[in-house]
């Protein structure tokens, strides 16, 4: 085992609207929120992985069930150390993309989609 799942991440419009929508939806509740990114925690969470919800521009809802515009997620992998995570996901075929900061790297599947190595929280 590499990691851990962390977040699940949805991008959305709205981010606030469709973390009310899901919480209410499964009995979750909103446990963090900003401008662009809101998170849900499932009821009686006492783990991970929560439910997330990230504004993105020009969002384009998928198309279903055609794949003109295809479903848009991706999952948050949590890691104790984000060097050590990385070597191991490039072994076993995932690509770097770049984007990096100081707590998240963004890599792709074998099959194109997103998904990021994020540090545990301080």
């Amino acid at each position: 085992m590499i990691g851990t799942l962390d977040v699940i991440v949805l991008d959305c419009p709205d981010p606030l609207a469709l973390a009310r929508f899901y919480a209410e939806l499964i009995g979750g509740e909103i446990v963090q929120a900003d401008a662009d990114w809101v998170e849900v925690a499932p009821p009686g969470a006492t783990h991970r992985p929560l439910l997330a919800f990230q504004l993105v521009d020009d969002y384009r809802a998928p198309e279903w069930p055609g794949q003109l515009v295809p479903q848009q997620l991706h999952l948050d992998v949590k890691v104790d150390d984000l060097d050590v995570g990385e070597q191991a996901v490039l072994a076993i075929g995932a690509t770097a993309t770049g984007s990096t900061t100081d707590t998240f790297r963004v890599y792709l599947d074998p099959a194109g989609h997103p998904f990021c190595l994020v540090s545990p929280a301080d």
